[in-house]
């Protein structure tokens, strides 16, 4: 028999109240010193990325820069689908696809300038053959050199995020082990790249783009490239703020 739950006290509103309020302090702390890595995230050193890689998507061969799809910011999973791993072929790897599965819809991400992909050493027959099955529709490319070596993640899962510059492309960040367990929201994807969310409270560097908060919001179907903020929606989302930052005061 399985020994009983040993489970906490049971009590009142109030007392309950004022139990979830002791906590909402400590979990405020955990964000807002969230929010000041983040901050010191956008301040890290570039490492310039000199070596040509090539990828196989679905129309051909591409470059690490085309893998930008002309944004600025990219984010690179590698996950493992291939011979060898346990699932193979029916199946990419259970941990990088309980992942997939947390993957926000990409039209947030698109429309902060932020490409995310999905990368593997399985043949794009068999990407295509998983991505149907499983309903993901994120840009997945096979990885054809030393990238995966090269970026520490022949052996194990990982996010590399890299800025694109012109021509230029540097790795600004990597993600792996337990911190890929967060990653999926459009939120932990910002805070991962070095323009983070790209809205006035974050702290960032002089000169980084910043938008009012909430401002560029929308459905995901709604997105137009350089078009001002609906009206209707700035006056909703101005009178949310207002509400909760007099409560977080």
């Amino acid at each position: 028999m399985t020994a009983p739950m040993k489970t906490p006290p049971i009590v009142l509103p109030q007392a309950w109240e004022a139990a979830r309020t002791d906590m909402l302090v400590k979990e405020k702390a955990v964000m807002r010193a969230r929010d000041a890595l983040a901050a010191e995230r956008r301040r890290m050193p570039w490492m310039e990325v000199n070596k040509a890689y090539a990828f196989e998507g679905p129309g051909g061969m591409v470059s690490l820069r085309d893998l930008f799809a002309g944004r600025r910011q990219l984010i690179v999973y590698r996950a493992f689908f291939e011979p060898g791993v346990f699932g193979w072929p029916d199946h990419a790897c259970r941990g990088c696809s309980l992942g997939a599965d947390q993957v926000a819809h990409l039209a947030h991400l698109n429309a902060r300038d932020t490409t995310l992909v999905y990368a593997s050493r399985a043949p794009q027959a068999d990407i295509a053959r998983l991505k149907a099955r499983m309903d993901w529709e994120m840009p997945w490319v096979t990885i054809t050199d030393s990238f995966d070596a090269d970026f520490g993640v022949d052996e194990w899962h990982g996010h590399n995020v890299f800025f694109r510059d012109g021509d230029r492309v540097f790795r600004t960040y990597f993600i792996n082990s337990r911190g890929d367990e967060a990653m999926g929201t459009t939120w932990s994807y910002l805070d991962a790249t070095p323009l983070g969310r790209q809205e006035v409270w974050e702290d960032s560097p002089e000169g980084y783009p910043q938008t009012p908060t909430y401002k560029w919001w929308n459905w995901h179907d709604s997105y137009v490239a350089g078009a001002a903020p609906d009206k209707k929606w700035v006056e909703v989302s101005d009178a949310g703020e207002a509400t909760f930052r007099k409560t977080d005061e």
